[in-house]
């Protein structure tokens, strides 16, 4: 792997770089390249085997045409790719065959991602139920014959965990198949109506893809969630987004390091106003800002080169239930928080940036601000790990190999914070 970056932050390239075991693998090296980075590589070769599939489960059979909307991405003539959320009554998904998932849904001339959705073409599909926060997702080639609906070949299939999900509850307010009430407005810039939308969500989507050297093409589209906000949009119109522990498969970050081409979808689920935006994305595994943001593993940022705004696009509002933000993003931070700990840091002199790039790309640490604690010092097996940390505590010491995954309260008189996290591979002496 190598590092470039146009704005000063080191981002990986994994192009031309395909190791040995790589052919076998059931990852494609844009994956591996961050499961390495992590040092969760061989850990995740039996998963990659037995939850990557070729066909829907029948439970995901069952799943599919229980949903009100789909969420779909796409990939352009141009190449760009987009996300685009669909909607439609219950059972206009069905899946008539394991290898099968049919659609009713006719084209949309103001949807930029229907160009993608042609005979033949690779699309991706995410299943989500924000009311239950079930979700599965796939990917395969469009079976099309005519304007009103479409099928999918699968050719890769998997579920998903709940976590980040918020809990809504849908209702339809208009006919699926009626006209959009108004026209899209292609956007310069990314203010007004678009800025708030963006700056004030808690949840969005993702589309990304890669051309594979047999000359497939691979499509996914995903989810992301945190606490409202969780999106930071800087004046440049630059995008940062954190990102939080997952299930370790690293599709769309794997995505963009082979392919930086990414498609952003967010709704105002109140309005039913979509803001569609196509650009490129850049990986950041080093920056003071990973560690400030609490729950942030490695953040990425975004660049649009088009942002297409459909208001009152969808014939669905949401309603957020009373309790229903997701636990695993309350136990996320924010920008204005990550702000303060990186004033605080720089007050007291004490760098973020300087242990982690000493760390390297293996070892990952979280810590929270606190009062002058000393020296913190955890061992066990191969691993030694010494923090000096003469401003900073240390509150739980957590590790995951080939075979296990724990974590430990560090063996020290230090009071309990909330938890932290320590990846590691290998040796450390830091």
């Amino acid at each position: 792997m190598s590092y470039s970056g146009r704005t000063g932050f080191p981002f990986v390239s994994v192009r031309g770089e395909v190791m040995k075991d790589d052919i076998n693998s059931p990852w494609h090296e844009g994956e591996l390249a961050i499961q390495r980075s992590v040092g969760v590589a061989e850990h995740m070769d039996i998963p990659g085997r037995t939850r990557l599939r070729k066909l829907l489960l029948e439970q995901h059979r069952e799943f599919f045409p229980l949903l009100p909307f789909i969420v779909l991405g796409a990939v352009d003539p141009d190449g760009e790719v987009w996300a685009t959320l669909r909607a439609g009554p219950p059972g206009f998904l069905t899946s008539p065959d394991p290898k099968i998932l049919s659609f009713r849904l006719n084209r949309d001339v103001d949807d930029p991602a229907d160009v993608g959705m042609n005979d033949g073409d690779s699309v991706a599909v995410l299943g989500i139920d924000l009311s239950t926060r079930r979700r599965n997702r796939l990917n395969g080639i469009v079976r099309r014959s005519g304007a009103e609906s479409f099928s999918l070949e699968v050719i890769q299939s998997f579920g998903n965990c709940p976590r980040y999900i918020h809990h809504r509850n849908p209702i339809f307010i208009g006919d699926t198949d009626a006209p959009a009430k108004f026209p899209p407005q292609m956007l310069p810039s990314l203010t007004g109506r678009a800025r708030e939308i963006i700056t004030q969500a808690d949840t969005f989507f993702v589309g990304s893809y890669i051309d594979a050297k047999d000359g497939s093409r691979q499509v996914d589209v995903s989810h992301r969630g945190g606490k409202p906000g969780f999106v930071r949009l800087d004046e440049d119109d630059t995008f940062t987004i954190p990102d939080f522990n997952g299930n370790l498969f690293f599709n769309t970050l794997g995505n963009f390091l082979i392919n930086p081409k990414a498609g952003l979808l967010f709704v105002d689920f109140s309005t039913g106003d979509e803001l569609q935006l196509t650009g490129e994305a850049k990986i950041i595994l080093d920056s003071p800002e990973i560690a400030a943001f609490q729950g942030a593993e490695r953040i990425w940022q975004f660049r649009a080169r088009r942002a297409i705004y459909r208001p009152d696009a969808l014939p669905l509002r949401w309603s957020l239930v009373g309790d229903g933000a997701s636990p695993s993003s309350l136990m996320t931070g924010d920008w204005q928080e990550a702000k303060k700990r990186l004033r605080a840091s720089e007050i007291a002199g004490v760098g973020f940036v300087s242990l982690i790039s000493r760390m390297k790309r293996l070892l990952s640490v979280r810590w929270n601000w606190s009062r002058p604690t000393g020296t913190v010092c955890y061992t066990t097996g191969p691993v030694n790990i010494s923090l000096s940390a003469s401003s900073l505590r240390a509150t739980k010491l957590c590790w995951s190999g080939p075979t296990r995954s724990r974590c430990r309260r560090p063996r020290t008189n230090i009071a309990s914070a909330s938890s932290g996290r320590v990846s590691f591979r290998g040796t450390f002496i830091v």
